[in-house]
C-alpha cells in the first residue's frame, strides 16, 4: 500500500481531475476520510498530512478516538446512527450524514433542545431501495419532509446516498444523479441542500460527475479494514 501521505495526494489529484472533467470548481469538493475501524495513529498521519476531516460510524468506537486527535480536527458521523447514542454523539460531530427516519430526526431535534445545539445534517435516502441498506424511500422523504422542516433544532445541509456496489462505477451514476435530482426538487431558497453526500472509494468520481459536494473515502486512503 502507498504511504498516507502519496495516498492522499493521489485522491486529491483524482477529485481534482474529476471535477475539472464536470466543469466544476475542485473546492467545491471535501473530502472525507473515513477513519472508522483505524486507529488514532494512521488518522494523525493523515491529519499532518493536511486531512482534517473524518468520519465515523460507531460512537462507541469514535468517543474515545476524538480527544487523541488535536483540536481543529473535524469530525463527521457517516452511519446508522441509533436513537439511545443521540445524546452521546450530538456533541463531538459537526455533520451527520446518516439521519435516516424521522424518529432519529425527532430524537435530535429533542435533545439538541436539551443541549443548546443546531446539529446540521444529510438525510440519507435509499435510491437504490436495496433492503440492506438505510435511508428514507424518496417517496417517504418527500411525505415527511414538512415535518423535518418543521423541527427547530435540525439543520438539513443536503441529502446523502449510497450507490449499489458495482465493478463499473459508471453503473452508479444513474443513483447519484436521482439524489441530485430529488436535491433540486426540495431545495428552497430558504432550505438550499448545499450538500450532496455521495461517491466512497470505488465511485467517488463518477458521484463528482453526478454534483458531490462531500464524498466518503476509506480504503483508498487507509487500506483495507478489517471486519
Amino acid at each position: 500500500m502507498s504511504s498516507p501521505d502519496t495516498a492522499l495526494a493521489s485522491i486529491q489529484a483524482r477529485i481534482a481531475t474529476a471535477a475539472a472533467r464536470a466543469h466544476r470548481d475542485p473546492a467545491e469538493i471535501r473530502l472525507v476520510a473515513v477513519s472508522k475501524k483505524n486507529p488514532p495513529e494512521k488518522i494523525r498521519e493523515l491529519f499532518d498530512q493536511g486531512q482534517t476531516v473524518f468520519g465515523e460510524s460507531r460512537v462507541q468506537e469514535a468517543l474515545p478516538k476524538i480527544p487523541l486527535l488535536p483540536a481543529s480536527a473535524e469530525w463527521h458521523f457517516i452511519g446508522h446512527l441509533q436513537t439511545n447514542k443521540v445524546r452521546k454523539a450530538l456533541p463531538h460531530f459537526t455533520l451527520f450524514h446518516g439521519v435516516d427516519n424521522i424518529d432519529v430526526a425527532t430524537q435530535m431535534d429533542r435533545i439538541a433542545a436539551d443541549l443548546d445545539l443546531r446539529p446540521r445534517v444529510c438525510l440519507e435516502v435509499n435510491v437504490s431501495g436495496e433492503n440492506t441498506k438505510f435511508g428514507f424511500s424518496p417517496d417517504a422523504l418527500r411525505a415527511a419532509w414538512d415535518q423535518i422542516l418543521a423541527l427547530p433544532r435540525l439543520q438539513v445541509a443536503g441529502l446523502m446516498t449510497m450507490a449499489p456496489y458495482d465493478d463499473n462505477p459508471e453503473n452508479a451514476r444513474p443513483f447519484f444523479a436521482a439524489l441530485r435530482t430529488l436535491r433540486d426538487e426540495l431545495a428552497t431558497s430558504a432550505v438550499p441542500l448545499h450538500d450532496l453526500s455521495m461517491g466512497m472509494s470505488g465511485d467517488f468520481e463518477a458521484a463528482i460527475a453526478e454534483g458531490a459536494t462531500i464524498v466518503r473515502i476509506g480504503s483508498a486512503l487507509f487500506g483495507e479494514r478489517l471486519a
